[in-house]
């Protein structure tokens, strides 16, 4: 899709009709606005973050319901020191990073070749579909009798849940690229692979890269899950402990360590779309 203009020989450029110090003034403008909204997305959440600590310094909140993030902090860098956090920490990201790898790439293979092929539609799709309706809860028991309480069973759960979006979204990106864009294309004398990597595929982008965004946050709650089998090293093994010992800060900083890992997955997708996305007019405008 970006070089489809250029390689058509659609593109002539056009004379600029603003002078170029507009221009430049319309760029550090938008610029500008961009930085504010950025800063403006984190004034919700950090007004909550500063009444959470102002309603638990007046006694508010109970500690062993909801402890102040000040405590939470203290109990994080305990743990720090300890040794305990960031082992458990690496283990999580290895895991989803794996589990995201894996079932991302199947969820790609299969949604490619099912939004090209009406035969591969109706090959695996219906069953695609029956697998994604079962609840992780429901196919844990049958993940522990095949993996164990392996690295295995933690791994096959996050790459299941990942694979549905990313299956999902290349479907639906393949089906919605313009066919007058493709028709185009064979018009004038693509190949059939030219016609699939400079058009469809580009144009399928956006909706596999929205497919990928979700994912992230499937993979953390498939690892949640995941990570309630019998294990000692992980983020969820250290709320279950917490649990055991009514640790409610240590529970408190578990959730504050998925959100911010939600955010950073969220940042690196939006990077993506950015980077990837450039010839994209409704993408080119965002910066945040």
């Amino acid at each position: 899709m970006p070089d489809v203009v250029e390689h058509l020989g659609l593109g002539a450029p056009l004379a600029p009709s603003v002078p170029s110090r507009t221009v430049k003034q319309l760029i550090w403008q938008g610029a500008g606005q961009a930085r504010l909204y950025a800063w403006l997305s984190w004034l919700l959440p950090l007004i909550l973050v500063l009444a959470w600590e102002a309603f638990a310094n007046l006694q508010m909140l109970s500690p062993q319901v909801l402890p102040a993030p000040s405590k939470v902090l203290r109990t994080a860098w305990e743990l720090v020191q300890q040794g305990r956090l960031l082992s458990d920490l690496g283990a999580s990201l290895l895991r989803a990073m794996a589990g995201f790898a894996i079932g991302g790439s199947i969820g790609f293979v299969l949604g490619t070749l099912v939004g090209f092929s009406r035969l591969a539609e109706a090959l695996l799709d219906r069953s695609v579909q029956m697998v994604r309706a079962v609840p992780f809860l429901a196919a844990l028991p049958l993940v522990i009798v095949w993996f164990g309480v392996d690295e295995g069973g933690k791994i096959f759960l996050v790459s299941l849940g990942v694979s549905f979006p990313i299956y999902i979204n290349t479907v639906l990106g393949i089906r919605q690229v313009d066919p007058k864009l493709v028709e185009l294309g064979r018009v004038t004398g693509l190949s059939t692979m030219l016609l699939i990597r400079r058009i469809i595929l580009p144009g399928a982008l956006p909706s596999i890269l929205a497919g990928v965004r979700y994912a992230l946050a499937v993979a953390w709650l498939a690892l949640v899950i995941a990570e309630t089998i019998a294990t000692n090293v992980g983020v969820g093994a250290l709320a279950m402990d917490a649990r055991e010992f009514l640790r409610t800060d240590v529970i408190v900083l578990t959730m504050v360590i998925y959100a911010g890992i939600g955010v950073v997955s969220d940042g690196i997708a939006r990077w993506l779309e950015r980077r990837l996305l450039t010839w994209h007019p409704n993408y080119t405008k965002r910066s945040t």
